[in-house]
């Protein structure tokens, strides 16, 4: 068991306290707006961790699981004792590094520092903490409850210690870290996310299809492949010779389309209120709190055939 700090509890927060207690951790609470944690944080932990325990159970009783998690008045009160720390404040670099700073006096020295930034580079906010070495980014998916993914990069300060701690305890908290190897805006996955929904956002601009058509074309199209594979593994499997065959038939195509791209369309506050009215009649703003635990449930139900090891094994070299 380890002593883990979530502090900042919305939603990326929350689903953290929950990962961290479901894995054996004592896990504190700490948010500026007390508000948030009593009336937002431990109701969605408490739906959260039964959700999970429905569909992921952990072999221990849910009242344990809970029993490790505990509120704190103040950010010393939270961090004291802490060995490992785990930041999901707004994402602003100023707010983020003032609270680093504070945080470097009150966190034992050798406490690991981590941040779940979407996007900013740790660099412009964990340098000026004490002992940076021990500082680095650690970005989910949100939710993390529900997506294993996390990315590790470092600031470089980080300390390559620091990084295997970090992808060590990760891996025992049933998450599945990644390493990128130096920093860049957005990290790995909020790059290719970005970039597909900037070139979506030009295809429906310019009136190649609607709103609904892309998300169509991701739910019955792309995601039903890249739920078991990524894009590299299916473009491998897309031809008889692999992915040299593949590339070698559609790679002019595949650098044709890439500059055709517009992924720097420029979109217009018009086009936004249009497709958020559509996306509205579908699924109404107020009713979005069902329709996340909806899609929470869905998340599972893919997780559980992910599990399932039934690809075929590579035949041994003759």
């Amino acid at each position: 068991m380890a002593r883990v700090a979530c502090i900042g509890v919305g939603t990326v927060g929350s689903g953290w306290a929950a990962v961290f207690a479901r894995a054996g951790h004592a896990v504190t609470l700490f948010d500026a707006s007390a508000d948030a944690v009593s009336g937002f944080a431990m109701p969605r932990i408490d739906a959260t961790l039964e959700q999970l325990q429905q569909a992921m159970p952990t072999g221990e009783a849910l009242s344990e699981i809970k029993s490790r998690i505990r509120p704190c008045a103040t950010l010393g009160e939270a961090v004291e004792d802490a060995q490992l720390l785990q930041e999901s404040v707004r994402e602003d670099v100023e707010i983020k590094r003032a609270l680093f700073e504070e945080i470097g006096r009150l966190a034992p020295p050798d406490c690991l520092l981590m941040s779940s930034t979407s996007a900013l580079p740790g660099s412009r906010f964990l340098a000026q903490t004490r002992n940076p070495e021990r500082a680095l980014v650690a970005h989910p998916v949100n939710p993390p409850s529900h997506i294993p993914l996390v990315e590790l990069c470092g600031t470089g300060q980080t300390s390559p210690d620091s990084i295997e701690k970090a992808r060590v305890f990760f891996i025992e908290a049933g998450m599945e870290p990644i390493t990128v190897n130096r920093e860049i805006d957005g990290f790995i996955l909020n790059r290719l996310q970005y970039t597909l929904v900037a070139e979506a956002m030009h295809l429906v601009g310019e009136g190649y299809c609607t709103a609904e058509d892309v998300d169509r074309v991701i739910t019955s199209g792309l995601a039903l492949r890249w739920a078991s594979i990524g894009p590299f593994m299916t473009a491998h499997l897309n031809a008889r010779e692999g992915f040299a065959g593949f590339v070698g038939q559609l790679g002019p195509m595949m650098k044709k389309m890439g500059k055709d791209a517009r992924t720097d369309y420029d979109w217009t506050a018009e086009m936004i209120d249009t497709i958020h009215t559509q996306l509205s009649k579908t699924q109404p703003v107020e009713t979005i709190p069902a329709a996340q635990a909806w899609r929470d449930r869905r998340i599972l139900t893919t997780r559980q055939m992910q599990a399932q090891d039934d690809r075929p094994a590579a035949e041994p070299d003759s």
